[in-house]
Formats: C-alpha cells, sequence, structure tokens
C-alpha cells in the first residue's frame, strides 16, 4: 500500500543555501528505497536570465500559510527554513510514456534499456516563461515512488486492466505513470507524482490534464490488501501492522472517539478492505484525510483564480509562492508535522533522510499549473442553457457561485462548528452553513470546521461532486431523494453502508423537472 512506501534515502548531501533568484540546477544523485537512480550531472550551459522566484520555505509565509484546525490548539507546526534547505534535492529524469499492451511499440521497452539516463530539468537552461512553463510540465509527471503499488508487469499485461480499472486513452497511453531510466538497463515505473492524481481520461478516451483525475487509487489499495490477506499465515498479525500503518497517514489522536485510528482498531480486515473499495475514482483518502472520510480531488485548472486549496480551505493561496509551498508540503513534507504532541511519522526524521524539489522546480511546476486551461466544451450554449442562467439567477446561485469565477472564495463553517467573531478569516467566513457532512471538516487532520466554496466552471467534465464525491452526476445532485436516509450514493457510498443520505446543500432541489435540466444544462456550458 502506497501510505507504506513513502520514505526517502540520498546518495548525497545538498547544503543549506538562501535563495531568491535563478541559480544553476541541483547536482545531486537521489535513490529513492524501491530502486537506485544513477545518473549525469547537468551538461554545463550558459547562466539563466535572472528571475524572481518566491523563497519556498520562507517561516513568515509558512508561519501564516494555514487556516486554524477546527481545533485550534493542534494545527501543525512545521520545522523552520534550516531544516528545510538541508533536505536533499530531488534529482529528476527524462520519463517515457506507458502504454496498454495492445499499443505499446515493438521493442519498446528494450529501447529504454538501451538509453543513458537523462537528466530532464536544468533551471540554467530555462530563459522564457515558455521554457519555465514546459519545465513544470515535466515536474507535475515526477513521481515520488518508483515501483511499488503498481509494477511494470502488470501495466504489460492485457488482463490486469480489468481488474485494476484503470483507464486508457485513445492512442493507448495510460497517463497516470511514466518510465524512467535511472540507470542504464534498467526501467522503472514511475507512479504518485501531480499527474497520477490530476488527470483525466474522459469516456471518449481523451485526457485532461489538470483535472479531477480519475486513477482508482483505492480500489487497487483495496485489492492489494486483499491479496495479502489471502496470502498471510498470520491475519491477526497483518491485521495489527496494517492498522499501525494507517496512523502516519490518517491519525489524530487529539479527535478522541473521531480519531480514525481509533475506528479502524475495531474494524476487521474485511472492514479495511471494504472502507477502501468504497472510494471511487474521483476521490481519495489522501494524506490527512481518511477511509472514513475521503476528499474529492480537485480540479487544478483554474487553480490561479482560487483563495484557498484544500476543500477545507485548508491552506491559504495569496501568491504563486503559496502554492509552491503546498506543493511542497504535499508531496512530502506532512511527514514532519507536529500536531501538538503527534507527529504523523513518529518522530522528526532527520532531514538527509528526506528529499524535496528545489525552489526553481516548484515555481516551474506552479506557473504550469498557472497556465493550464480547460479542454474545448462540447456543451453548446442555446435556448435550454439561456433559460437554465435565468433560474441560475433567479434562484440566487451566483451569491455563493459568483460569475464570473463561479465561487465566492468563500469558506462556509459546518454544522457543529463556531468559528467566532475573532477567527483569522472572518472577513471570508459566510455567516451560515449549507448543512453537508461535516466529517471531513471536523474528523480529520485537514478538518478547518470550514468547506470552501467551490467553482461550478467545469463541471461538465468533472465528477464525482460534493466534498467526498458522494454523487456522480449533477442530476443526482439536483435529486431530492439524496435526502433520504435509504439513498443509495452514486459517488462515495459512506465507511460500510449501502445507504445513506447525501445531507445539506437543498438549493435546487424544489425547482420543477423544467427548471433543473435548464439550470443544468447552463451549468454544463461554464
Amino acid at each position: 500500500m502506497i501510505r507504506s512506501f513513502l520514505s526517502w534515502r540520498v546518495s548525497a548531501r545538498v547544503p543549506s543555501r538562501a535563495f531568491s533568484v535563478v541559480v544553476a540546477g541541483s547536482t545531486c544523485c537521489l535513490l529513492f528505497q524501491s530502486c537506485s537512480a544513477a545518473g549525469p550531472a547537468p551538461t554545463a550551459a550558459p547562466a539563466a536570465a535572472a528571475v524572481e522566484i518566491p523563497r519556498t520555505w520562507d517561516d513568515e509565509q509558512i508561519a501564516s500559510l494555514e487556516v486554524p484546525l477546527a481545533q485550534g490548539e493542534h494545527s501543525p507546526h512545521r520545522e523552520g527554513s534550516d531544516y528545510y534547505y538541508r533536505i536533499p534535492v530531488r534529482q529528476i529524469f527524462k520519463s517515457y510514456p506507458v502504454y496498454h499492451p495492445d499499443h505499446e511499440p515493438p521493442g519498446y521497452i528494450e529501447h529504454l534499456q538501451s538509453l543513458e539516463p537523462e537528466i530532464a530539468f536544468d533551471a540554467t537552461r530555462l530563459h522564457t516563461e515558455d521554457d519555465w512553463i514546459q519545465a513544470g510540465e515535466v515536474v507535475f509527471s515526477v513521481p515520488i515512488t518508483y515501483d511499488t503499488l503498481v509494477k511494470i508487469e502488470n501495466v504489460r499485461d492485457r488482463s490486469w486492466y480489468g481488474t485494476s480499472r484503470v483507464p486508457v486513452t485513445t492512442d493507448g497511453e495510460v497517463p497516470f505513470f511514466r518510465y524512467f531510466v535511472l540507470e542504464k538497463g534498467t526501467v522503472s515505473l514511475g507512479q504518485f507524482s501531480c499527474a497520477t492524481c490530476h488527470t483525466r481520461v474522459m469516456p471518449d478516451g481523451s485526457k485532461i490534464v489538470g483535472a479531477q483525475g480519475n486513477f482508482p487509487l483505492d480500489h487497487l489499495d483495496a485489492v492489494s490488501l486483499a491479496r495479502r490477506a489471502e496470502r498471510t499465515k498470520d491475519p491477526e498479525a497483518l491485521l495489527e501492522r496494517y492498522r499501525r500503518s494507517l496512523i502516519t497517514p490518517y491519525g489524530a489522536p487529539w479527535l478522541g472517539e473521531n480519531d480514525p485510528s481509533a475506528h479502524y482498531n475495531q474494524m476487521s480486515l474485511q472492514d479495511l478492505v471494504a472502507l477502501q473499495e468504497a472510494i471511487p475514482p474521483g476521490v481519495h483518502a489522501r494524506f490527512g484525510t481518511s477511509t472514513l472520510n475521503p476528499v474529492q480531488i480537485p480540479d487544478l485548472i483554474g487553480v490561479r483564480d482560487r483563495h484557498y486549496l484544500d476543500r477545507t480551505g485548508l491552506m491559504k493561496h495569496r501568491s504563486i509562492g503559496d502554492l509552491m509551498r503546498y506543493a511542497a508540503i504535499n508531496q512530502g513534507l506532512f511527514y514532519v508535522d507536529h500536531y501538538s504532541d503527534f507527529t504523523p511519522a513518529g518522530r522528526l526524521l532527520e532531514p538527509e533522510t528526506m528529499e524535496r524539489y528545489s525552489d526553481e522546480q516548484l515555481y516551474a511546476l506552479a506557473l504550469y499549473l498557472y497556465s493550464l486551461k480547460p479542454p474545448p466544451n462540447p456543451n453548446a450554449w442555446g435556448p435550454q442553457a439561456a433559460r437554465g442562467k435565468e433560474v441560475f439567477e433567479q434562484s440566487g446561485c451566483w451569491r455563493c457561485h459568483t460569475p464570473p469565477l463561479y465561487t465566492s472564495n468563500k469558506l462556509t463553517p459546518v454544522d457543529g462548528f463556531d468559528p467566532g467573531p475573532d477567527h483569522p478569516q472572518s472577513a471570508d467566513i459566510l455567516p451560515y452553513s449549507v448543512g453537508t457532512d461535516p466529517g471531513l471538516a471536523l474528523h480529520t487532520r485537514r478538518g478547518t470546521g470550514f468547506y470552501k466554496v467551490p467553482s461550478l466552471k467545469g463541471v461538465w467534465y468533472r465528477g464525482p461532486f460534493e466534498h467526498s464525491g458522494s454523487v456522480a452526476t449533477l442530476e443526482d445532485w439536483f435529486d431530492p431523494r439524496r435526502h433520504d436516509q435509504d439513498y443509495v450514493p452514486t459517488g462515495y457510498r459512506g465507511p460500510l453502508t449501502t445507504t445513506r443520505a447525501v445531507q445539506g446543500h437543498p438549493f435546487g432541489l424544489d425547482l420543477s423537472a423544467e427548471d433543473k435540466a435548464a439550470l443544468i444544462a447552463f451549468l454544463r456550458t461554464l
């Protein structure tokens, strides 16, 4: 399971450094636990033009980055810049597409085995904004593990696609993975890059990069655990080890009986498999949430215009530097957060045992994310959409989903949480709750007591919807039956159940069938 693989080794130390403009790329070589990575240092090149790059680990900016947790005294504390800049920089090697076996070119793997490792990111070669954006696309596909949950023999096995449910593009690409040559003669399968979760294969086989992804990660984790359970000779020992492994990604001991780990300790292996199997593509039990309260994967297209990151509005987005910080934290640095007396890794790791992106790499990545554009919208404007726009305006939807961004960029408190008049984000807090399930906002490490108002742009290619992806389509969202306890959710079902109410957001549920259809037609043009 991927949660147990996220630790690192390095083959060289790099000194801490101050950084404000582009300098030569790092030449340290990194080793993941699952493979040996050896390769050449970047070829010397003329110095790049000076670019003002924010310092990622600016102590003052880090200290003010996050919205306090619902139990504010347990909000995370992070190590300072001295610690951060002692972490060796992640080396980035050239990568190659992964294909379904029916589309893989003859001799493809043998060709890759004949190649030398090639450095793919060298900041000294970046001179224009387009250069930086193209380099950011490379960073977007950089994995944090190799050959872990999924193996090369899996992606080259035709039958695996039926059991894994991994979608494939029309041209046979499997866009959630990339092949890497880390040493000549060996090909490694990179996984768990930004692209893994933020790439969507549409029903027609087209690919949308940056969208809410549909890689079935939790299903694959469920399959992996079920197979381990079948093979083990000591199921009790496996269960105990597995429960302990869940503390790092999901534990929140200050929540008491609502700590996910407390629930896991009452569950069987079969229950834990069922929890993950219930999570559909487009939703993920990411680090800091839980399989009891997973989160909808965000659409990164349009992220430049969003004031808060995460469905709970956990991190502020005040500048490109904040997006760089968010990426750094969520691609590995969450291990050394401190929540009062709880540290996910169990102890403070030595910085030399980890790895990070360089400031240059993060800047390129953020520029690339800012550059993402939605694909052409196939939903044409017509009389029904025009009527839907009228319904949208007459129903007051614009108050929260304000054009042209179709979000107010505000936070709405969940039932059971009172932010009080002195909350640091008081200027952005709506004075009411929309009544959706508060679990993610109150019972996880990312729980601020809020949900941010989502943008409605791009809903035509997204889904499932709601903060935990409980409904598959807009039609399901506007179905009043979702408030009934015997409702069968069409997206995320919920923990160990087949029926439950999908609470809250009553707006639009009492519209006529004609007005609902018109409203949905309008929303799909956004």
